[in-house]
């Protein structure tokens, strides 16, 4: 994707001056890139990010197209990808195929007409695929926020440490670059589903670290198994279950697994148990430690990230107490609220949603009074 107003282009060949004669061709109608050979091209995409299009020699020293095309397919799955080659052997090209998930198989020598029209057609794809996750996720993702928003009034403890997830999985995600990771979003939200099939007395035991019977142990296995019937008939969610199953593999596991569903493992796993940690009572500093002592269970790069957020996760961030009748839309809870008895209403770390200032209106005019400490997000600044 170009940050510009032309489609961006890569161009990857070990021969330089079948790059120098592409330029003109194709620098009035793309952002044109060039790098010779698939190590430079992934070094130069990190830089830039994603192309629109990537078009690739096959023979190439070192690391040949199909090598190349299939980490630019893992890295970057809306890329259009399009192998140019020289080689008549059909092994190669079938591997190509194969491996690096080519929108088109272009022959050498290829006439520059009809290079330009598979360029042509290759951006007119990646607009599609484009156009179309945009679609599914902000579809996606608004359904799940509502569905989260929904049972959280049914089991809040389960439900409202959702929301708590899912902020601050994307916190590391934007340490890392990642601002936008709507995958680990939907993960976040999703990764308490299963406890539906709990009591929600025995939630509240297993989020309080309480000792559990050898039946409600039995129970608790479950819930993993119930979250993927739960989602399993759902499409388009396949990286999201992969993300979820993911969770309990170690780190170097997890990292064999396509980028972007392999970097959200690692951190959904490493939110989860330092979230459960701290909920059960351990200062930030012990959970740690803990963590740190569970050895290649984490990614030891996302373990010194969580190292230095610990004591600082809100600094950017207004800390206010008022009365709960006044909390608004976006701000986040850092107090539980309860009922005069004691009955938990929504945990701390709970984001204030439409159905949930829907829901305050019906609570007592003594819990509504009640102070409460929030997060206030700073105004967005142009």
């Amino acid at each position: 994707m170009s940050t510009g107003a032309l489609p961006r282009l890569l161009c990857v060949d070990d021969d330089a001056r079948l790059l120098e004669g592409l330029t003109p061709h194709l620098r009035r109608d793309y952002e044109f890139h060039s790098a010779l050979g698939g190590e430079e091209a992934l070094t130069l995409l990190e830089k830039i990010g994603p192309a629109a299009v990537v078009v690739s020699d096959m023979r190439m020293p070192g690391m040949d197209g199909a090598k190349f095309l299939h980490a630019v397919a893992q890295r970057y799955p809306n890329t259009t990808r399009i192998l140019l080659t020289g080689d008549p052997g059909r092994d190669g090209a079938v591997r190509a195929i194969n491996e690096g998930q080519i929108y088109r198989f272009l022959t050498k020598p290829c006439p520059p007409h009809e290079l330009k029209a598979a360029i042509s057609a290759g951006v007119r794809q990646h607009e599609l695929v484009t156009a179309e996750r945009v679609l599914l996720q902000e579809t996606l993702l608004g359904s799940i926020q509502a569905l989260i928003d929904v049972l959280a009034m049914v089991q809040p403890v389960a439900f409202g440490r959702a929301g708590r997830l899912k902020r601050l999985a994307l916190e590391f995600a934007t340490d890392l670059g990642r601002a936008e990771y709507w995958q680990l979003e939907a993960a976040a939200l999703l990764s308490q589903l299963g406890y539906l099939s709990l009591p929600a007395d025995l939630v509240e035991k297993c989020y309080a670290g309480a000792r559990l019977t050898p039946e409600e142990k039995s129970l608790l296995q479950e819930v993993p198994r119930t979250a993927k019937r739960l989602l399993g008939s759902i499409p388009r969610l396949d990286g999201i279950l992969q993300m979820l199953d993911a969770l309990e593999s170690p780190a170097d596991v997890q990292a064999k697994l396509p980028e972007d569903i392999g970097l959200g493992a690692r951190i959904l796993a490493l939110v989860l148990d330092y979230d459960m940690l701290v909920t059960q009572g351990a200062s930030e500093n012990d959970a740690l430690d803990t963590l740190k002592a569970r050895g290649s269970r984490y990614d030891q790069k996302l373990l010194e990230l969580l190292a230095g957020r610990v004591g600082g996760v809100l600094t950017t961030e207004e800390i206010r107490e008022l009365p709960l009748r006044e909390v608004r839309l976006g701000m986040t809870l850092l107090d539980d609220v309860r009922t005069e008895s004691g009955v938990l209403i929504v945990p701390h770390g709970f984001e204030i949603s439409l159905s949930f200032l829907e829901r305050m209106r019906n609570f007592a005019p003594n819990v509504l009074n009640e102070p409460v400490k929030v997060a206030i997000k700073p105004a967005k600044t142009d």
